[in-house]
């Protein structure tokens, strides 16, 4: 059934939904989709009338751009559902400017403001039933940019695609993860797109962390590009030290992503008078930490893991098991932020969005 709304996205709805076939409790993160998605074109210099459809399979030429050079950007973000049934989302004005501050360092043409909160809330009411109620469920929200101009000239492309598809989730990470921190290779380097969610830095990263993997660590700390000597984000995650009872993480650079959750732990640590230093952190600082006793805890924070508990690193061979605390920050920070994100707890600075 085909329908357009005040807002002129044209509506067309599903005529059967996959939910009842869904094991809600049994989830693999970012396997199951829901029945709509939201599509816009770049065309004519302009982006076109937006539109929700089932979610679909879509033709693509394969000269199409995003192919061969690679003009791809996408944002994570989360919807949540209290037990009133009300939904909400967590600082989406934060993935708004990032995506199209992604997409501007690719030469993507950035993507209207309206359209993105009007398509974006539009949809969530059509998929309510996938977002169920308590801790540790949410929806998955999965915006993004390709490059769709058929075309293999090395150039920017002169059509796009922006999308919105959305996934229900659980937890990300159910237990502490172990770390490498990088000795060799690198994440991204200064005046590269290391703050940009583009799709090529996941990519870069698979190999490595595969090599990790082997070793039985889940994720690698990078490590800056010229010298390997400062740690600065981890694969999925910001990445948050305690040493003693101060908490440190390095500063955003262009080499490292602006995380939502992790400028959320800051201002938590400053509610919570836990005091944060935020500056760069060498690897032989916390070598020496965790030889003395000081380091308390390794921490990493994002959407899809909210946070992120480390339980071990290793760094040229030497082994470092992290014991967990009782009353850790990583636990404090986690419940702070998911009642937050639930309604079930005060919003002092603003940032539950609720969708009405």
């Amino acid at each position: 059934m085909v329908e357009s709304n005040p807002n002129e996205i044209v509506i067309v709805k599903s005529e059967h939904s996959k939910i009842n076939s869904v094991d809600f409790n049994n989830l693999i993160f970012g396997r199951v989709f829901t029945d709509h998605m939201f599509v816009c074109d770049f065309e004519d210099g302009k982006w076109q009338t937006p539109k929700i459809m089932p979610y679909q399979p879509m033709t693509i030429e394969p000269s199409a751009r995003v192919f061969h050079y690679g003009q791809a950007v996408f944002e994570g973000m989360k919807a949540y559902k209290d037990e009133n049934g009300s939904i909400f989302l967590f600082r989406p004005d934060q993935n708004f400017k990032r995506i199209n501050k992604s997409a501007a360092r690719l030469a993507i043409p950035e993507f209207p403001e309206n359209y993105f909160f009007e398509g974006l809330e539009t949809l969530l009411k059509m998929e309510s039933d996938w977002i169920k109620p308590g801790l540790g469920n949410s929806l998955y929200i999965r915006p993004f940019v390709i490059a769709t101009e058929p075309a293999i000239s090395a150039s920017p492309a002169a059509t796009y695609r922006f999308m919105i598809i959305c996934s229900p989730a659980k937890a990300y990470y159910n237990k502490p993860v172990r770390v490498l921190f990088a000795e060799k290779f690198s994440r991204s380097a200064d005046g590269g797109v290391g703050f940009a969610k583009a799709a090529g830095n996941y990519a870069a990263q698979f190999y490595p962390t595969g090599l990790a993997q082997k070793k039985g660590f889940d994720q690698i700390i990078w490590t800056d590009a010229s010298t390997h000597k400062y740690l600065e984000e981890a694969g999925t995650m910001n990445i948050f030290f305690r040493v003693g009872d101060k908490l440190i993480t390095a500063p955003t650079s262009d080499r490292i992503l602006d995380g939502v959750t992790r400028k959320s732990v800051i201002q938590l640590a400053e509610d919570l008078g836990i005091e944060c230093e935020v500056r760069p952190v060498s690897v032989l600082e916390i070598k020496e930490a965790a030889k003395d006793g000081s380091l308390k805890e390794i921490f990493g924070a994002g959407t899809a893991a909210v946070i992120s508990a480390v339980s071990a690193f290793e760094h040229a061979d030497d082994v470092f098991e992290i014991p967990q605390l009782e009353n850790s920050y990583a636990s404090l920070f986690k419940k702070t932020l998911t009642h937050i994100q639930h309604n079930l707890s005060e919003d002092k600075h603003g940032w539950r969005h609720e969708v009405k």
